[in-house]
């Protein structure tokens, strides 16, 4: 780093952490003078205990509620306008994003498009559009449901082509949540598939985010930190979840998230194809491919891949005792070593791979990936 130049970093929002911190929200809304939020959630959760207390303690406290919950697995650009109808149509005054990834991306896009009426993608990041997201933004808050995306910290929302599937990064820092409830106790029931697929893709982020190529050490320090929280706690949250295994999960998550503002890789190449093309869950798709993205990524590395090993307690410090740390690590979680094993096949191995490779992603990765590179690496993990 040449410390003759000026860098630039950014960090994100109030983060209000601890067990029963969600029922802190009727109290924050009154004393901002919201009374009509858009909830924002999938079909799942809006069908959950725990959300219907959610909503129930609102309603008891004088705040009228409407819930938007037509969202897709993996969020299309039609959730996000059949969202923005319901907020028009019911004379919403603030959004609360309750949920995981897709929920949550669906709710910030929602923020983007009440006041910013053009085509959505207009607003794409990578092709320049954050420099039209120029209007005032509702007032938003999120929840998080799961310790995965990390969502809730986050200032973008990726959000699909209904018609080809490609992703887009919809980006500002107008889309960044005045305030953020972090509950570990509404990750409590999460099923232990749900929670091994989410975990990984947290600890996908952490690693990926440490890795790539740009300059950032404050992310790298968080890096680190989140991988050393998941690697004492994912297990424990999979197999016997207690508060502070669901805590540290919660934590590790957000750290992923803020720091991967510096940039993430090829292993979210891999995945993102798996969502559009297969609808494969996003925590899942990374969990099968971080092995070989990241065996990928260990020659020129190496020094890197020490750390990594460090940070975990793992006997070697290299790259190749990291990469059988999360073949382990997997089969521990009850996650598949194959990409077979998620109904990938032979025949969509070239249209990922061409998907892979338009990714917005491995851009940032620290070494060029080609798009033969994401073939023989599906090849490798199918």
């Amino acid at each position: 780093m040449d410390f003759n130049r000026v860098v630039q970093f950014n960090f994100p929002t109030i983060i209000r952490f601890g067990a029963n911190a969600v029922k802190e929200l009727p109290a924050y809304l009154k004393n901002n003078k919201l009374s009509k939020p858009l909830i924002v959630t999938d079909p799942v959760i809006a069908g959950l205990p725990f959300f219907k207390t959610i909503v129930e303690d609102l309603k008891q406290q004088g705040i009228s509620v409407e819930v938007f919950s037509d969202i897709h697995k993996n969020p299309v650009k039609s959730d996000v306008i059949k969202g923005g109808d319901a907020y028009d149509a019911t004379k919403r005054d603030s959004i609360v994003g309750i949920g995981g990834g897709a929920a949550l991306d669906v709710a910030r896009a929602i923020v983007l498009r009440i006041n910013h009426r053009d085509d959505l993608f207009k607003y794409d990041d990578l092709i320049g559009g954050d420099v039209y997201v120029t209007n005032d933004v509702p007032h938003f808050i999120t929840i998080p449901t799961t310790a995965g995306t990390g969502s809730e910290v986050g200032r973008s929302a990726i959000i699909a082509d209904d018609i080809t599937h490609q992703k887009k990064i919809l980006f500002s820092p107008k889309l960044l949540a005045k305030i953020v409830f972090a509950d570990p106790l509404l990750t409590m029931d999460l099923p232990p598939a749900v929670t091994a697929a989410t975990g990984m893709d947290a600890l996908t982020h952490n690693m990926e985010a440490f890795l790539a190529k740009n300059y950032h050490p404050i992310c790298d320090g968080i890096a680190l930190e989140g991988i050393r929280l998941i690697s004492n706690s994912l297990e424990k949250a999979v197999k016997s979840p207690d508060l502070a295994s669901r805590a540290e999960m919660l934590l590790a998550s957000m750290m992923g998230a803020i720091a991967f503002q510096k940039g993430l890789g090829v292993v979210h190449s891999l995945a993102h194809p798996l969502s559009s093309l297969l609808d494969t869950h996003h925590g899942l798709a990374n969990a099968v491919n971080i092995p070989y993205g990241m065996r990928y990524n260990i020659a020129g590395f190496e020094d890197k891949f020490a750390r990594i090993a460090q940070t975990l307690n793992l006997k070697e410090h290299t790259g190749e005792a990291v990469i059988q740390y999360l073949f382990d690590l997997n089969t521990r979680v009850g996650i598949p070593h194959k990409l077979r094993d998620i109904h990938v096949k032979e025949e969509h191995l070239d249209t990922l791979a061409d998907l892979a490779f338009a990714d917005f992603a491995h851009p940032n990765n620290p070494k060029p990936v080609s798009r033969e590179d994401f073939r023989k690496l599906y090849s490798e993990a199918l």
